[in-house]
């Protein structure tokens, strides 16, 4: 990998995501004309005495908790299910982090065979020269893409080929305290639209004792409010910014709105998603936007805390609409044969549906499969504990994020101008949107 590509990544990864253009539909890979097609599995290279020696390759993982056990205990299974390839996984931190480890490890000729790539980057590390391209490996094994659920796919593909495999895919839920709706007089489904959210904001509002909401300034979650308006982020032909547009502009009055009113909290530190979550379960706010992986430890903390829990889709405006978030599996790029054969093994394990049925009942994570939603086990299950099917559900209001090599930096900037806005009433949410999208157009026509 050259400095000079290396540098230009640098740039591009600096600013964590949360959480994507879409590519050909999953039918177009088996069509797709590999450049090289990998060779028949390779043989592992034969031990002393005739027995054959297992391959060893890396896997890096990132967020701990839940998510860390379940990355864990896949690779545990893993290992224990056969006997060719070994693998060794290490915790990496956010995806942010992660990144960053990952480009510092390519640039020093380690890099990991297998790593977990957030959704938003996949397509910069891959234009990069950093990830395998895996449709040769799907067309040879006659993988069924048909299989992985469409609202998950978008951001898997780069250039028409296939870069990563959904793996822990999420959407934000809007999650409820129940029984402090229910004290409120609030109907415990939860709001269905924007005034709807503004009332239940309003009512579950107690002074100096707790707020509706505590929003982080997340831009995974203004995506989610710009969809809802009809908008998007970046233009079609990624030339030019759309958010600085109607829809963008609305999104941000309604969250200052409400802040000012003082029924809605948004901390601007670094630590404000935390801080909306410990909020939520302390029980100063009755509300919280946050991903479906923090399900099953909602579900901790809510027992814990001594009220019921409740999830439901992000409210609508003009429609209901979310971004996706969450990780793609990908294998790094030049790996010698068997390296690149024993990635792939581990890649296509990791994503079959027993798999993924295991991490989605662990975690909260969506499946990604069709079959894994179809199976009895996930059947079960939404029966059981229904929290979990809300995400699956609003995944028919799913879009992918913007892959784009600026979007980092574009992010970055939003994010600054947002919380210039919610700290200094002087600043409007025109002026403020205006100034992000100014400096978006400019990242775009580079």
């Amino acid at each position: 990998m050259k400095k000079s590509v290396l540098s230009v990544l640098a740039a591009s990864v600096a600013v964590s995501l949360t959480a994507c253009g879409a590519g050909p539909k999953q039918a177009d890979v088996a069509s797709s004309s590999p450049s090289s097609s990998p060779s028949p599995s390779a043989d592992p290279k034969t031990a002393a005495g005739g027995e054959k020696k297992k391959v060893e390759i890396n896997y890096w993982y990132s967020w701990g908790d839940k998510i860390g056990e379940n990355n864990e205990n896949l690779v545990k299974k893993f290992n224990e299910s056969q006997d060719e390839v070994v693998v060794k996984a290490h915790f990496q931190g956010t995806y942010d982090e992660q990144h960053s480890k990952a480009q510092a490890a390519f640039a020093a000729g380690n890099a990991p065979e297998v790593w977990q790539n957030e959704i938003a980057s996949v397509g910069v590390f891959a234009k990069a020269g950093m990830t395998e391209d895996l449709t040769p490996f799907v067309k040879r094994d006659n993988v069924d893409m048909n299989d992985f659920i469409p609202g998950l796919m978008g951001n898997s593909y780069v250039d028409d080929k296939l870069y990563g495999l959904p793996y822990l895919r999420s959407t934000p839920l809007l999650y409820l305290n129940k029984t402090m709706l229910k004290e409120a007089g609030l109907d415990p489904a939860g709001p269905k639209n924007w005034t709807e959210f503004e009332e239940y904001a309003r009512k579950l509002t107690v002074k100096d004792k707790r707020v509706g909401i505590t929003l982080p300034v997340d831009i995974w979650f203004y995506e989610a409010f710009i969809a809802q308006s009809g908008g998007k982020m970046i233009s079609d032909d990624g030339k030019k910014a759309e958010f600085s547009a109607e829809p963008g502009i609305e999104a941000l009055k309604f969250w200052l709105k409400l802040k000012e009113e003082g029924v809605m909290k948004i901390p601007t530190t670094d630590d404000a998603g935390n801080q909306a979550k410990i909020d939520f379960q302390n029980q100063r706010s009755g509300m919280l936007f946050s991903s479906t992986a923090d399900l099953t430890k909602q579900m901790l903390v809510a027992k814990e805390s001594g009220f019921e829990l409740g999830t439901t889709f992000m409210p609508a405006n003009k429609s209901y609409g979310v971004p996706t978030g969450g990780a793609n599996l990908v294998m790094s790029a030049k790996l010698p044969k068997e390296k690149q054969e024993a990635a792939w093994k581990f890649i296509k394990w990791m994503t079959s549906t027993e798999q993924t049925i295991y991490a989605s009942t662990f975690t909260g994570y969506l499946p990604s499969r069709i079959s894994a939603v179809n199976s009895e086990d996930m059947k079960k299950l939404y029966a059981e504990k229904p929290l979990f099917k809300v995400a699956v559900d609003q995944l028919e209001y799913a879009r992918p994020r913007p892959m784009l090599k600026a979007y980092p930096e574009i992010a970055k900037n939003l994010k600054d101008e947002i919380s210039r806005a919610v700290v200094d009433s002087s600043v409007t949410a025109e002026k403020a949107i205006a100034g992000a999208g100014e400096k978006a157009d400019k990242l775009l026509n580079k």
